[in-house]
């Protein structure tokens, strides 16, 4: 089976079509449906949607009426009412789903309202993707139509009130499009399992009655699952079980560390494509080959999209936003620039702030990658380093030393009157840790010039410390974040950093 033969609805395929129209009157037409859907709901009433779409610029008139909200602000005003029960509060009708998101730094866990319209907006952008391939040059097509290995969150969902919840991509396994289900697995039986060890197990066992042609889910988990099955079946590489797979795609964390260890579980290259997927929604995708790593923003669909640029006038030093903060439409933004993402759904969410940062190195193409996360940086006395610099250093590190770092994080930390920065690396290979930290202390100058100036003044040094890999996973265990939506923070602080401290104060390390 190859693309074409995919029966896909009519509906679908319409949204497919190539269009000339510019990305900001798509994102008009997107507000303005969203705007008519929710005008009757109290959000829409609150703020007077109807009158808004009496407006010439209802775009402007949105962004004047309408705060910016937080998932505290949003979830004390207006969703606290939807988890109880309510219906037309931010979106019309009840929210039967929610996915559970602490992201990588708070503890506790998040309700994100999850929505049929949410949900067929982003299947949409699923198959918009998976269409997107024919452009791609020698495409293996014969992988196209194998399986689809997806490894997420538990479809057993957590009874609530009137609702369920969950991960987001266990919410999506539950209600896979019934022309999806030949290609998904493991198959619902599996997906319901709980323990995330025992799914891994019950994955391993099934793997050879399975035809894989795309493995998906966040880098570190699909790895372990790859090594497991080699190591049971005695294999050289997963090749040797699953000759027909091509195909990796993936998203929330730079893939660039994890590709020295990929390589060596694969036969031949895989075709890597990345997603940008949040709990809020699908809002990117990588749709042609060589795009500099660049994801195009799905401007045309279900999400209107505000960009906040992320600098000390909108964001206070913890990444908070300044309440009078300026965010900018798709039509204003400038390459190059990294901003904060507000979005607006239909799922209920109102110029709300996702927390991830953006940088677009396209603009004409509408490509961007992810830069980091508003509190994912370090900038104790002015050096602004972003969870891109630090993806960037280690990877220019590991290359000069040909070794593989697939997890890292750092954290700002006392040197007498001063400050230093403290890293932690994993790796399987033996590593100098002070000829890595002279190696990243070079690359992360040349790389960030505040970062530079404030190493000659208040940011008296540098310390790596080099952990097994192991310790990583071990600790995402420790604090129940195991599972494959489940990412390492880059940037430790507050409470987490005395967890991470406390942790490796107690562990065996080799």
């Amino acid at each position: 089976m190859g693309l074409k033969d995919i029966n896909l609805p009519s509906s679908i395929r319409s949204v497919l079509r190539l269009s000339k129209t510019p990305p900001a009157q798509h994102q008009k037409k997107v507000l303005k449906r969203l705007l008519k859907k929710a005008k009757y709901t109290a959000f829409g009433q609150a703020y007077d949607f109807e009158s808004m779409l009496t407006q010439e610029d209802w775009v402007k008139a949105f962004q004047q009426a309408v705060p910016i909200h937080d998932y505290n602000s949003i979830t004390e005003k207006w969703w606290h009412r939807t988890l109880e029960g309510e219906a037309d509060v931010c979106w019309p009708d009840k929210v039967k789903y929610f996915a559970l998101s602490s992201g990588t730094s708070e503890s506790a866990s998040k309700y994100i309202p999850i929505t049929n319209d949410l949900m067929r907006g982003n299947q949409r952008i699923m198959i918009k993707q998976l269409l997107s391939l024919r452009s791609y040059q020698d495409l293996p097509m014969r992988s196209i139509g194998k399986g689809w290995l997806m490894l997420g969150g538990c479809t057993d969902l957590e009874k609530g009130p009137g609702y369920f919840a969950g991960d987001l991509s266990g919410i999506t396994a539950k209600n896979v499009p019934f022309w999806f289900s030949p290609f998904y697995k493991p198959g619902k039986k599996i997906a319901k399992t709980k323990d995330w060890h025992e799914k891994i197990e019950k994955i391993v066992e099934e793997a050879p009655k399975w035809d894989i042609g795309f493995v998906v889910g966040v880098p570190a988990w699909i790895q372990m699952c790859m090594e497991k099955i080699i190591e049971r079946y005695q294999l050289k590489t997963i090749h040797d079980i699953w000759p027909n797979l091509a195909f990796f795609v993936h998203g929330g964390v730079s893939f660039e560390p994890y590709k020295k260890g990929f390589n060596k579980l694969v036969a031949k290259p895989l075709i890597f494509i990345e997603t940008y997927l949040a709990s809020e929604g699908f809002l990117a995708y990588q749709d042609r080959q060589n795009a500099q790593g660049g994801m195009k923003l799905a401007s045309k669909d279900h999400i209107f999209f505000e960009f906040v640029p992320f600098n000390d006038q909108n964001f206070d030093v913890n990444g908070n936003i300044n309440p009078n903060a300026i965010a900018y439409t798709i039509g204003e933004v400038e390459e190059g620039k990294d901003y904060a993402l507000l979005l607006s759904t239909p799922a209920g969410a109102w110029r709300y702030l996702i927390g991830d940062t953006i940088r677009f190195v396209n603009l004409e193409k509408r490509e961007l990658i992810i830069t980091g996360r508003t509190k994912h940086f370090l900038s104790l006395v002015g050096e602004h380093l972003s969870v891109d610099n630090m993806n960037r250093a280690i990877q220019l590190v590991a290359d000069e030393l040909n070794v593989s770092i697939p997890e890292f994080t750092v954290a700002g930390v006392p040197h007498g009157l001063f400050f230093a920065h403290q890293w932690w690396i994993a790796s399987s290979e033996v590593i100098d840790s002070q000829v890595f930290k002279e190696r990243l202390d070079f690359h992360l100058k040349k790389l960030n010039d505040d970062y530079a100036v404030e190493r000659t003044s208040a940011l008296k040094d540098i310390y790596v410390d080099v952990l097994p890999v192991d310790t990583f996973m071990a600790f995402l265990q420790h604090k129940g974040k195991v599972g494959g939506q489940h990412k390492f923070p880059r940037v430790m602080k507050g409470k987490m950093l005395e967890d991470w401290n406390d942790f490796l104060q107690n562990v065996s390390l080799p």
